[in-house]
């Protein structure tokens, strides 16, 4: 029977390429993902050889995105989005503004038109769904302070964008380019923007309103059967089939659509469980995304056009990085928050090509420019794993070398120190609990139940804020900064209470607080068996692994420690 097998052979090509240059790039010290982007070129139009459909390869790695997204809902709940908005809202925004302005700047340096530089910065401006993500994810940070401002910025960039598709074929003839095809007389600038606004603010309240009722329950009911694969299945669809509806029925990114559908679930006691069943779907399909844009890049716009691709790579890595680390420092949050926000959003991906494909439909765009635009994407994620790697020694040598740095240090914030009428007593013999999150804050509520004197450390500011109004005792700070500790008077304290997933933050508190007081017990929580046998390696203290059980445990045992003086 005549059949085709684009498909097929697309998804063993992409995967097996993949699998090869990925297992070179990490035997020579490069991260895998630069392998699956030679693995794309490798197999693409513009190389000889073997050629895999390029439209199939896009439309799986759209799949890989939604199931990426779905994930990183499962993790990130409403409460942290909300939590979050006061930087990520005004930082996007002013980032996406810079960005695009450099942008039109800098074409406008080659001789392009106004319209063409528009639509070259706004793609310019947007970072990658999927390397960010996996980045944050890689590193422990998703569930971090850090991860949920780097996620919600995302979210903010991600429906600017939405916008943006909606305006930019309105905004054309204006520009110099055509009308777009849905966009005709009949409809105004500002009806169109209201009639957009108003499906985006649909989408959400009934994704808010009737999913986060409906969903959990069918996952239960489908979880009642005993049946695996319909678990599975059941995780796949909610993931999948959720995305593309919003984005039919509402008009937004099918990623976007995807995080509300894993943050409805989120709330349901079977949400770790859709996590790990659909991680191996996640894994594979991003595989395919990374593929994909290495297959539609064409080698030849580097020696034709090798000073603009550096331009170009500038404005991505450096010009809207700088313009999101001085936004986040001006914001008052921590150096190495700004770091991790900066190299998060140093790449560009899919809506960046969504972007430039319209640009180019409209007659916005040349075929040039959008060479430009893969280049700067498929150079940008190739170096973003090394950016992450740099924030650590950046950090150091800018406290080392900078005193406009260390200016911006918490310990010249007024909410990095207590008032001066805290009692003595409270601040003595008493519990340090660091991170004030989900797991946190119910291990707060425990000991001011048992009328446990704590101070929490807490690098959100609005958290801290939040705090002292309810009468809390906390500070604002990276608890890994010996001084955020000393201001907590960890010198006094019984117990520190460690209540953050970030290993290597973790690993350094532990290290000031033994200096600064050998004499204190720790306590510490981690999510997966590897981070705990690395913690007890280290002489962590007491290891908490978990999230639901986990804040009434370490509660029970500080209690029960402290009754029975065992410090």
């Amino acid at each position: 029977m005549p059949h085709s097998l684009t498909l097929i052979s697309t998804i063993a090509a992409g995967l097996a390429v993949a699998l090869v240059f990925g297992f070179l790039a990490v035997r020579i010290g490069l991260p895998a993902l630069v392998g699956y982007l030679v693995a794309g070129i490798a197999i693409g139009p513009h190389s000889p050889g073997y050629v895999a459909d390029v439209g199939v390869a896009g439309q799986l790695s759209e799949i890989g995105i939604m199931l990426l997204m779905f994930g990183v809902g499962l993790h990130f709940s409403l409460k942290d989005l909300l939590s979050v908005k006061g930087i990520a809202l005004p930082g996007a925004l002013v980032q996406i503004a810079v960005a695009t302005a450099i942008g039109i700047g800098m074409t406008r340096f080659w001789g392009w038109s106004l319209g063409e530089g528009l639509v070259f910065g706004l793609s310019l401006s947007v970072a990658s769904t999927v390397v960010l993500l996996k980045a944050l994810e890689a590193r422990g940070l998703i569930g971090t302070l850090n991860g949920r401002i780097a996620v919600g910025w995302l979210v903010v960039e991600d429906l600017a964008m939405v916008l943006v598709l909606v305006l930019l074929p309105l905004a054309s003839p204006l520009l110099g380019g055509r009308m777009g095809t849905h966009a005709g007389p009949a409809h105004g600038f500002l009806t169109t923007l209201a009639i957009t606004l108003g499906k985006v603010s649909l989408f959400v309240a009934l994704t808010l309103g009737v999913g986060r009722r409906l969903f959990p329950w069918i996952l239960w009911q489908v979880a009642k059967t005993g049946s695996r694969e319909l678990f599975t299945l059941c995780v796949i669809v909610a993931a999948v089939a959720f995305a593309y509806g919003s984005a039919e029925l509402f008009g937004v990114s099918m990623a976007l659509g995807a995080f509300f559908a894993g943050m409805v679930l989120q709330e349901s006691d079977l949400s770790l469980r859709a996590a790990e069943e659909s991680l191996p779907f996640r894994d594979a399909f991003s595989v395919l995304f990374f593929v994909s844009v290495g297959m539609l890049f064409d080698p030849r716009v580097l020696l034709e056009h090798p000073l603009k691709v550096l331009g170009v790579l500038a404005v991505i890595v450096l010009g809207k990085s700088l313009a999101a680390f001085a936004l986040v420092l001006l914001l008052r949050y921590p150096l190495n928050t700004a770091l991790t926000v900066s190299a998060s959003l140093a790449q560009i991906g899919e809506f960046s090509f969504i972007l430039a494909g319209l640009g180019m439909s409209l007659g916005l765009l040349s075929q040039d420019g959008y060479s430009l635009i893969l280049a700067g994407s498929l150079l940008s994620i190739a170096l973003n794993p090394l950016l992450f790697q740099a924030i650590e020694p950046s950090q150091r040598w800018l406290r080392k070398r900078s005193g406009l740095a260390r200016g911006f240090q918490t310990r010249t914030d007024p909410l990095a120190a207590l008032p001066a009428s805290v009692e003595p007593a409270h601040v003595t013999g008493h519990v340090i609990l660091v991170g004030y999150g989900r797991v946190g804050q119910r291990i707060g509520e425990d000991l001011a139940a048992a009328g446990i004197p704590f101070v929490v450390a807490e690098q959100d500011r609005g958290i801290v804020e939040s705090l002292r109004a309810r009468g809390i005792k906390a500070v604002f700070g990276e608890a890994s900064d010996p001084s955020v500790l000393i201001q907590a008077h960890i010198a006094r304290a019984r117990i520190l209470v460690i209540a953050v997933p970030d290993t290597l933050q973790v690993l350094k508190m532990l290290e000031s607080a033994r200096a600064l007081n050998p004499g204190a017990d720790t306590i510490v929580r981690t999510h997966s068996d590897e981070q705990a046998e690395l913690l007890r390696k280290e002489k962590a203290g007491k290891v908490f692994m978990g999230e639901r059980e986990l804040a009434r445990s370490i509660s029970r045992y500080v209690t029960e420690t402290l009754a029975k003086g065992e410090i």
